[in-house]
């Protein structure tokens, strides 16, 4: 589901199980008509691009979109100076599948990321492979786990700084402050500006994070440049929710926040800034509460598909506002197009012809959500939109005639079933309503923390073709769980509110695999045990297709003496995922609390060239150093493990312990 949380329901079942069987500006500008200004010349091409995209972002909670309250006044400005389009749309309500739209210029079917977490095809062009291709530095500096490097996105981009901060325990947050993702960009803004003048090098791609490689380069002028830059704000929660301040408050007080860090970045752009394409744009909205939804991912309303677009830079005529329906899908194309290029088979469009006043085309636009059929195992939502109207193909379809009826109030399924039949019919071209397995299931580490953050695990759940609509639950008439589920999810609650609200959940509807899994860690957390090992078998009973449920039977199965009830957790859950460095890492703690300490130390090893952040796996596996008699290798180990953790970490009094025994 969404993204929030500061309450960790799922904590790493690696570390409680460790811990378990171990011994040790703002103007405003509404009302225009689309293009009134007389046409002026678009000669001006641009040289380098900046996007920004600003998660969970409501068009209408920005001031150039005519809302009294807000604080954005850098988004406003460009809105002045530049391009608003009044009527964009994300392709999913989801992070990962629109970014991956916005990147590509195809829509989810095309891309393949059709949920957080299911990776992007490696053979869909991207802006970044295509400007890259074309002799551009490209960098990109993102702030949460679904955009991480694993699925797929880093492609193309020279630097893709992913790096997330740990904690003291060592594991790393899911998301980090719009702070210092622009930070980090203007540090490589500052550096590429450095670079092309003095004809040092040229960077090239690396999967590692935010690490370039070097290779001898000359120019004879700065290196045009793509820079993209996400930020997490606003997404849940909101600032702080013990504040007690409504939500919407806390909401736009982010937004305010992204805004003001927007600037400091276009700032920084100094003299290239003239000639810069900056895009900024929404990748989708957030619901409070309209169509009983709240937050995002599960329903295709407008109230989460529509996000802001605004294009600033040479070429664009100030004051221009494009009335006419666009997708994130036309960024691409449209982005590439101001820097003299093309790109191909996308299902976007070009959008500059509508900075000389040209109407744009009629055409349809399509979206979708697939959260609810990965998630929970409801039917997906599909979307068409065309000359006015709007069909949501589910079990109990729907039929909105947007232009009169923008609120999606009314549906006109029954009255209008003439209108309806060939958008079905175009929905279908798209995509089926199934989501075959292919191979892109995530690890338990990224499954873990997208589930923090409110997502699924982003698994594919097999093939599931034909008859979805008609037998799987339509997600409206789960509407008031999925309700109940994103306030779960919000970070809005935490201790007991959390753990009842999950309760309730699992009461009503006892077959969630998901709602039990998070009742389960929630539990776990809790340290009850004994009443969590019951959610873990009811999740494995739901057919939840991830070894995070053996793992946390492994944990209680652990805490309560059963070491061989444990060890056939862990059998199941490695069956699940063979590579998974969490599951190989409890492995080897089991196997060294059965004295087989050569094994244990075989299966920290391999789980740490997995993982080397596995912080615990590299203490456990100097002790077993240690207790086999290899002092030189437990120091060592130790050592590295002082070096990863931060200054103030808790732990460091203890390794240092373990460093001086066994010298």
């Amino acid at each position: 589901m969404r993204p929030e949380g500061t309450a960790e329901t799922a904590k790493t079942a690696e570390k409680i199980f460790f811990c378990g069987i171990c011994v040790l500006c703002g103007f405003l500008f509404v009302g225009m008509a689309a293009c009134t200004r007389a046409p002026q010349p678009s000669q001006a091409r641009a040289r380098n691009l900046v996007l920004i995209t600003i998660d969970t972002l409501r068009a209408d909670h920005v001031g150039a979109y005519g809302y009294p309250r807000a604080r954005t006044p850098v988004m406003d400005g460009l809105a002045i100076g530049g391009a608003l389009f009044e009527r964009a749309y994300s392709a999913a309500p989801i992070t990962l599948p629109s970014h991956a739209t916005l990147l590509t210029g195809r829509y989810p079917p095309g891309h393949g990321a059709r949920d957080n977490g299911l990776r992007l095809s490696e053979s869909v062009p991207t802006l970044a492979t295509e400007l890259h291709a074309k002799g551009f530095a490209t960098a990109a500096f993102v702030a949460a786990f679904p955009l991480d490097h694993q699925f797929g996105l880093n492609r193309g981009f020279d630097v893709y700084g992913d790096r997330l901060p740990r904690g003291a325990d060592g594991h790393a947050a899911n998301e980090r402050p719009a702070a210092d993702v622009v930070n980090d960009a203007i540090a490589w803004l500052r550096q590429n500006s450095e670079l092309g003048t003095e004809n040092l090098e040229r960077r090239t791609p690396n999967v590692e994070r935010g690490t370039p490689n070097v290779e001898p380069r000359t120019t004879n002028h700065e290196r045009q440049f793509f820079l993209w830059v996400h930020f997490f704000e606003p997404h849940a929660p909101y600032g702080d929710p013990s504040s007690g301040r409504p939500a919407l408050d806390r909401y736009d007080g982010e937004i305010a926040t992204a805004d003001r860090e927007a600037g400091r970045l276009i700032a920084a752009l100094g003299p290239t800034r003239a000639n810069t394409l900056i895009v900024v744009a929404g990748d989708h909205g957030e619901a409070f509460g309209e169509h009983g939804e709240y937050a995002h991912s599960i329903f295709v309303y407008d109230t989460t598909l529509r996000v802001p677009l605004l294009m600033n830079g040479p070429g664009i005529p100030a004051g221009t506002r494009v009335a006419g329906s666009v997708t994130l899908a036309d960024v691409a194309p449209t982005a590439i197009r101001a820097l003299g290029g093309t790109m191909r088979e996308v299902d976007g469009i070009d959008l500059t012809p509508a900075f000389s006043q040209a109407p744009l085309p009629q055409r349809e636009i399509y979206a979708e959500s697939f959260a609810p059929l990965v998630e929970f195992g409801w039917a997906p939502l599909r979307t068409v939109r065309s000359n006015g109207w709007k069909l949501i193909a589910a079990p109990k379809p729907e039929l909105f005639d947007v232009t009169n009826d923008p609120g999606e109030q009314v549906n006109a399924m029954a009255s209008q079933a003439a209108i309806a039949a060939p958008l079905f019919t175009r929905i279908d071209r798209y995509s089926t309503d199934g989501l075959s397995a292919n191979g892109s299931s995530v690890g338990r580490d990224a499954a873990d923390r997208l589930r923090a953050l409110g997502y699924s695990s982003g698994r594919s759940i097999g093939n599931q073709q034909s008859g979805i609509g008609n037998s799987r639950p339509d997600p409206k008439d789960r509407r008031e769980m999925a309700a109940r589920i994103a306030q779960v999810t919000s970070g809005e609650l935490a201790g007991q509110a959390l753990l009842a609200a999950l309760e309730g959940i699992v009461r009503d509807d006892p077959r969630n695999g998901q709602a039990q899994l998070r009742l389960g860690y929630a539990r776990l957390a809790a340290g009850d045990c004994p009443r969590a090992e019951p959610a873990f078998h009811a999740a494995a009973t739901a057919g939840l297709p991830t070894a995070d449920v053996h793992l946390g039977l492994a944990t209680c199965l652990g805490q309560r003496g059963d070491l061989a009830g444990a060890e056939r957790a862990l059998a199941e859950a490695q069956r699940i995922e063979p590579d998974n460095p969490s599951v190989i890492a409890n492995l080897g703690l089991l196997q060294a609390s059965k004295g087989d300490l050569a094994s244990a130390i075989q299966s920290f090893t391999k789980a740490l060239t997995l993982d080397p952040g596995l912080h615990e796996a590299r203490f456990r596996l100097a002790i077993a150093y240690a207790k086999a008699g290899r002092r030189a290798e437990a120091a060592s180990a130790a050592r590295d493990l002082l070096g990863r953790l931060p200054a103030d970490a808790p732990q460091r009094a203890e390794i240092e312990r373990l460093i001086r025994a066994v010298q």
